[in-house]
This record gives structure tokens, sequence and C-alpha cells, in this order.
């Protein structure tokens, strides 16, 4: 049986439009998993600075039980990178000497630089945080009356426990769905808080 030009220009016909069709669904399926992707669940660690020394009043630095914390803290954090592509994205500090000192072990370790934010301005850092850092993860490192704030700010919880002035040992881990609810988990870490 012999092929007519009909034919051939058929088979071409059905040909094209099946490649046609697959580019579409490959297409489509990219723009859903970009998009799946872009809109992943962000976690943001917030942690109080570690304990401080007595002087100088201003701008402490940390005591030997702060630096002891701190390196508590980025152990704890550096062991959660065992997972390619899976840990701290991210480390903020306000520019106070005890929070830049108990976020910069962290940051050391995981080859990051300490991004500085202003504690005057509890909202800002979430915005930027949630517009900048989607899908990550990111360390936070606060006072005792802004870290409460800034959990505050991201829907997690309107009762986040007052800090107490000698409280250190505190690791919130709030988790931003794009999609439901937002959640917050307290844990503890370095040696514990005894009021």
């Amino acid at each position: 049986m012999r092929k007519t030009t009909a034919d051939i220009d058929r088979r071409r016909r059905r040909r094209r439009r099946r490649i046609q069709v697959v580019v579409i669904y490959t297409a489509i399926a990219i723009c859903l998993a970009w998009f799946f992707e872009s809109q992943a669940t962000t976690t943001v660690i917030f942690v109080r600075h570690a304990e401080k020394a007595a002087l100088p009043a201003d701008d402490p630095a940390l005591s030997l039980a702060g630096q002891r914390r701190a390196a508590e803290l980025a152990r704890q954090l550096v062991d959660a990178d065992v997972v390619p592509g899976v840990g701290v994205d991210a480390v903020y500090s306000t520019s106070y000497r005890r929070t830049a000192d108990t976020a910069k072990p962290t940051a050391d370790a995981l080859g990051l630089p300490v991004l500085t934010y202003d504690a005057s301005d509890t909202e800002e850092i979430v915005e930027t945080i949630l517009k900048e850092h989607k899908g990550k993860i990111i360390l936070v490192v606060g006072h005792s009356n802004t870290v409460p704030e800034m959990i505050a700010n991201m829907g997690a919880s309107k009762n986040v426990p007052e800090i107490a002035e000698s409280e250190y040992d505190n690791i919130y881990l709030v988790s931003v769905p794009w999609f439901g609810k937002t959640k917050t988990i307290r844990l503890r870490y370095g040696e514990p808080y005894l009021p």
C-alpha cells in the first residue's frame, strides 16, 4: 500500500500536535513546580542573645557563659545542616554587641554574613524575612523584649510568654507555610534557665 502525500501530511500534523501538547504540559509542570517551590514554608528560628557581661553597661559583650551558649547554638544549628540544601540560609542580628556575638559563631560555621536589623522596628525585619527569604530557614537573634514581639508580628502567637531578664535558653521555631496556619515551637538549649 502506497502512502499518499495527504497521509504523510496528516501524520506530520499529528506528530506536531503531540509535540506541542508535550511542550505545553511540560511548561505547565515547570511553572507549577516553580510556584510551589517559591511558596514553600519559611522557618524562622528566634533566639534571645546569650548571657551578657556586666560591663560596659551600655553595650556589653557576652560573658563566658554567653560565649558557651553561642557556641552551643552554632553546634545545634550546624548539625541541622547535614542534609544538602537544608539548614540555615541567613543570619540576622541587631547591631548590639551581645546579639552580634551570639549570631557570629553560627554564621561563621555556615559561611554566612551576619545581617543587621533595627531592633526598634520589629515589623520591618519580619516583612523583610517573609519577602526576601520565602521558603528558607532564617536565624534571628534579638532581645528579651523584641523576640516575643517579632513572633507575634509573624502571626504565630499573640501569647508568647515574657522572657525573664535572666532567661537565655529559649529557641522559638516559627513555621510560616504558604497556605495555612503559622505555628510556633519553643525548645531549650544550653544551660537551663532556673527562675
